[in-house]
């Protein structure tokens, strides 16, 4: 492929890996050829610091209309009033959200990292809650899910700056219209981080918080089946102080094949067969946990309304780290994960995450996702058994030479 026969090598291997096994860590997915060709195009040679008709070098037409070309095309999904398109990635977005909107010291709440959250909502070791005065929301230890009436009561106490919702392993949909109504009676400002459910959000598979949220944050390479990368939407009294914070707040010039590979992500996510896409993703994970469920595992919260779901292993007697090393082992890799109120260390769990988005973009339907679940808890009924692991990565690798790895975008 290249002439560099080392980097080559290391290459094959991982093509070769991404065709036979199982993906179903959730916030992986399958670009299309247009996107990743996006990616290795001209636009890697040019630098661009600064906003369309604003920038510190010459020569930038195309970028210009290339960026005004991805924000209108965002806009326009998302019914957002601004776009900002030059995230590196999620967190960076996360972070310009907070600096547009916060400063260091003002009190935030946001979801906890057990409870479904992410780092950058307010985790005590990330930037969140080393710059800002963090409260965490949690699930309820019962149903496993959001008691919005407390959360409305810690919101009163608290008075937070900003309610920062979004998710990483909370499977149920959120309701951003109470979340609004809770906002407001504090005071605060509203940022949604929907960066594993963005692409259902396009699909009309999951609930849309721009018209509720200040901001929103997201990546752009999980459901919404982008190149690496973030993105940022925002009411348009506030998209001056979201691209400052952006540049030069916190990034140099963006990484403009980033945005032209975004900008064909989005124009693909326009299609009605994106659309399908969506809604299959969330009936394959529905399908997936319904069939773990009948062969004696329990899906934290009772199920899923997205594109993922987190597993208690605490049946099988056998922790998270354990099911994930031998899942792989057997040709499916997901990642481990905690439970709401885990008694287990974070390295070694009592859950592990799983999620549909590959699977779907390969062809899977309902039919694939009951093999599937078959599949896994065959190696968890076993994790130790080599013999039994083997035989399986080789019935998935040829289960799989029938579904390729490249996303047909109609």
């Amino acid at each position: 492929m290249w002439k560099d026969e080392e980097v080559s090598a290391i290459y094959g291997r991982e093509v070769a890996r991404q065709q036979r096994v199982l993906r179903m860590i959730p916030s992986e997915n399958i670009m299309s050829e247009g996107v990743r060709a996006a990616l290795g195009g001209v636009f890697c040679n040019k630098y661009a610091e600064g906003y369309p008709s604003k920038r510190y070098y010459q020569g930038q037409e195309n970028n210009d209309a290339l960026e005004r070309l991805a924000q209108a095309r965002a806009c326009a999904l998302f019914g957002a009033e601004h776009a900002n398109v030059q995230s590196y990635s999620g967190s960076p977005a996360n972070m310009a959200a907070y600096m547009a909107v916060c400063e260091p010291g003002d009190r935030i709440m946001g979801l906890g990292l057990n409870s479904g959250g992410h780092l950058t909502h307010g985790w005590k070791v990330n930037f969140s809650g080393k710059l800002y005065e963090p409260h965490r929301i949690e699930v309820e230890e019962g149903t496993e899910r959001l008691n919005y009436d407390k959360i409305a009561e810690m919101a009163r106490e608290v008075k937070p700056k900003v309610l920062f919702i979004g998710t990483t392993s909370y499977s149920r949909v959120l309701d951003f219209k109470r979340f609004r109504e809770i906002a407001d009676e504090v005071g605060a400002y509203l940022v949604t981080d929907i960066a594993h459910v963005a692409g259902l959000v396009v699909a009309g598979a999951y609930p849309n918080p721009v018209p509720y949220a200040d901001i929103v944050t997201m990546t752009s390479h999980k459901t919404l089946r982008g190149p690496r990368g973030g993105m940022i939407l925002c009411r348009e009294k506030l998209a001056q102080a979201v691209d400052r914070a952006v540049f030069p707040g916190i990034q140099g010039g963006p990484h403009m094949n980033q945005v032209m590979a975004l900008a064909v992500a989005l124009g693909e996510a326009a299609r009605p067969s994106f659309r399908a896409y969506g809604q299959q993703v969330v009936k394959n994970a529905q399908c997936l946990a319904d069939h773990l469920t009948r062969l004696g595992l329990r899906i934290v919260s009772g199920g899923t309304d997205c594109h993922m779901m987190v597993v208690d292993l605490r049946a099988k007697n056998v922790d998270g780290k354990t099911a994930a090393t031998a899942l792989e082992k057997s040709g499916i890799v997901c990642n481990f994960n905690a439970i709401p109120y885990d008694p287990n260390p974070p390295r070694r769990p009592s859950g592990i995450r799983l999620g549909t988005p590959c699977l779907t973009s390969r062809g899977f339907k309902e039919d694939e996702m009951a093999k599937v679940a078959s599949w896994i808890v065959r190696i968890l009924d076993d994790p130790e058994n080599a013999e039994l692991q083997a035989k399986t990565a080789s019935e998935i690798e040829a289960f799989l030479k029938n579904y390729p790895v490249s996303p047909v975008i109609d």
